[in-house]
């Protein structure tokens, strides 16, 4: 078995999963895809902008009457992570591979590297937007992928769907 992890930053399209699955289409084994989504922590991000900004003292000792709500809020999008990483993973095995799945609350490399050393993975795609700036300085997840892994890292930009009908 091939083990490949992607670590995507949104919903696998039909055409980003096509392009995947055309990459290891000569493979002599069968392939298996791991399928990574980073899923912001709510609580961790209010609580950073709030110091970034140098307003923490205005808020007194915290979010500690909004823990209820951010609570809510980071089930919404656990739930929206996950519903992303099932469509993707369907999307895979709707074109005759093995797939699964997982989202993380852990910084994207750190839970990119984990899922290579757990899944035995033996390839790294990273799917992203366009990010200029940090890939200017190398500071995106594929050149920091390619640091700290010991297996090829291929970055590919999603599909966007909206921009190829104009």
């Amino acid at each position: 078995m091939y083990d490949v992890v992607l670590l995507v930053e949104q919903e696998l399209s039909q055409e980003d999963a096509h392009r995947v699955v055309e990459l290891h289409q000569d493979m002599p084994e069968p392939v298996r895809y791991h399928v990574l989504v980073p899923c912001h922590n709510a609580e961790a991000g209010v609580e950073a902008s709030i110091s970034a900004l140098g307003t923490a003292d205005l808020y007194g000792t915290g979010l500690g009457d909004q823990r209820s709500e951010l609570a809510e809020a980071q089930k919404a999008i656990d739930s929206e992570a996950r519903d992303c990483t099932g469509r993707s993973v369907q999307r895979l095995r709707d074109l005759g591979h093995d797939a699964v799945g997982g989202i993380s609350h852990d910084r994207p490399i750190d839970a990119l590297t984990a899922t290579v050393d757990k899944a035995g993975g033996q390839e790294v795609i990273i799917l992203t937007r366009p990010h200029i700036v940090a890939e200017f300085f190398h500071l995106d997840w594929t050149n920091t992928a390619r640091r700290h892994l010991g297996v090829p890292v291929l970055h590919l930009l999603e599909h966007d769907p909206e921009k190829a009908e104009k």
